[in-house]
């Protein structure tokens, strides 16, 4: 491998990280505050766990794309005042 490849996946998986962990924390947060009665929803499903995978499968999915899409398309920014 290349070292501006190399370089070219570690960038990309940064803002992949970046944007799993904003999911992670975004997930919680609905269903730690429960907002719009989430988590109880959930809890009383009988397919929980099958619904909080999906809600942090498609949580990750997006903000992992929007996150590495940030990053490739801010490359070409110059950050001069």
């Amino acid at each position: 491998m290349k070292p501006f490849e190399k370089a070219a996946i570690l960038f990309l998986l940064r803002h992949l990280v970046a944007g799993l962990s904003g999911a992670v924390v975004l997930g919680s947060g609905l269903l730690w505050f429960d907002v719009a009665r989430l988590a109880t929803l959930i809890g009383n499903s009988d397919y929980a766990v099958e619904a909080v995978v999906m809600l942090y499968a498609s949580l990750m999915l997006t903000f992992g794309s929007v996150a590495m899409g940030i990053g490739i398309m801010a490359l070409n920014e110059d950050n001069r005042p």
